[in-house]
């Protein structure tokens, strides 16, 4: 009997939840940038007995008794994390990336203080002082922008805002920027000011790992990520740091801004980092960026705006407004054809984020699935008939049985 039919004995509707999510991401073309397909391994570490130890504290040094197992499990997962991106000190417990953030800023800043961190509309994030956010609540946060011609980070620009904001802590890292990020940089304008670093590498970890985007751990004090997204692991966060704020950080995470660490996830964690030491993984995030870049090449011979003109990355901005679309109408027409995207905001969009005038893609999940550079042109072929026939359901119709050829050849999760 399989995990589901299990599931479906006790509860029939949570059961087929689970299994339409499963058809869903079988017959979908997944590219939104921040997703991706944990590997079986992860995905058994993630349901695994270890949900039901309480661990509050950390390895050696727990509240409760009875955690010499998962003490094993979080060491491994602290001391792979350290290894795998050359950091002095790992903290692995924080439940999402936003935590990760929230433990840093509880760690160094006091409320009132001043965090420079890049704009939402402009690619960042909301955790990186948006109001919306505690981060906007508690601390007084300025923004940089990107370039309006080059649509890149200028760092004299960004040197000069620090220097009439003098922040207590800057923010490097973003959601939607298609572009290397030069943390040397970032660096400098940092000891000009004063300021603390802090590099949120959330979207672009694996790549970092397999030392194909620029490194931030020798540059910050602190660096934040998740470990899905690029890193292909369970939904989670992950903090490294130097070690003069080792002890500092771990009390900023518990007891500080969590309680019990969720040790299913943490093995979870553990399991993807020893994955992501390996060679094929390194190979991998090598075609998650040839695939960008083929993707961001076919659309622009498409007539499509691809932000910046290209990518660095894993992900690219696509701006609709050349064809008078919105982000949202785009989105919804893509989904109705089994293609999963995201809404985004372009720089110096003059729409609202519900609406927005751009589609965020990323190709970490197809390249999970195995596609490379002719799945990509494909695909750009598929969005770019679709945005240029909406409403015609004759096209939509001719598309979706395209998807479903394509997907095809690349099964998912083939024995759950």
């Amino acid at each position: 009997m399989g995990e589901l039919d299990e599931i479906a004995q006790v509860d029939p509707e949570a059961a087929e939840a689970i299994r339409a999510e499963l058809a869903r991401e079988r017959r979908k073309i997944e590219l939104i940038a921040s997703e991706n397909f944990a590997s079986r391994a992860v995905l058994a570490a993630a349901g695994s007995i270890l949900t039901n130890k309480y661990a509050e504290g950390y390895p050696g040094r727990r509240w409760y008794g009875g955690c010499e197992y998962v003490d094993v499990a979080e060491t491994l997962a602290i001391e792979r994390a350290k290894r795998l991106f050359g950091a002095e000190h790992a903290n692995v417990q924080p439940h999402a990336g936003a935590q990760a953030n929230m433990a840093v800023y509880f760690c160094v800043l006091q409320p009132g203080d001043v965090i420079l961190g890049m704009d939402k509309a402009a690619g960042g994030h909301l955790t990186h002082g948006t109001h919306a956010n505690i981060s906007g609540a508690l601390y007084r946060a300025y923004f940089y922008e990107v370039n309006r011609e080059t649509e890149r980070l200028d760092y004299g620009e960004i040197g000069e805002i620090a220097r009439k904001c003098r922040p207590r802590l800057i923010i490097a890292g973003a959601s939607a920027y298609p572009r290397d990020i030069d943390f040397s940089a970032f660096r400098e304008i940092a000891d000009e000011v004063g300021a603390i670093l802090m590099v949120d590498m959330a979207h672009f970890a694996g790549l970092v790992a397999a030392k194909i985007h620029c490194d931030p751990v020798p540059h910050a004090e602190f660096v934040t990520t998740t470990t899905h997204k690029t890193l292909r692991g369970p939904r989670g966060g992950m903090i490294l740091c130097r070690s003069e704020y080792a002890q500092e950080l771990d009390h900023a995470v518990f007891p500080g801004t969590q309680g019990g660490p969720l040790m299913h996830i943490i093995a979870a964690k553990a399991v993807a980092l020893k994955e992501a030491a390996q060679p094929e993984f390194a190979a991998y995030q090598r075609q998650v960026v040839s695939n960008a870049r083929a993707l961001a090449g076919a659309l622009m011979e498409r007539g499509m705006r691809i932000v910046s003109g290209g990518t660095d990355t894993h992900l690219l901005l696509v701006d609709l407004r050349p064809q008078g679309l919105t982000g949202r109408e785009v989105e919804e027409a893509l989904d109705a054809v089994q293609i999963t995207v995201n809404k985004n905001n372009v720089p110096f969009d003059d729409k609202p984020p519900a609406v927005t005038s751009g589609i965020r893609l990323g190709t970490p999940a197809v390249t999970t699935r195995g596609m490379r550079e002719p799945e990509m042109v494909e695909i750009a072929d598929l969005i770019a008939t679709v945005i240029g026939n909406l409403g015609s359901e004759d096209v939509l119709r001719r598309v979706r049985g395209r998807v479903d050829e394509l997907l095809a050849g690349f099964p998912l999760y083939p024995h759950l």
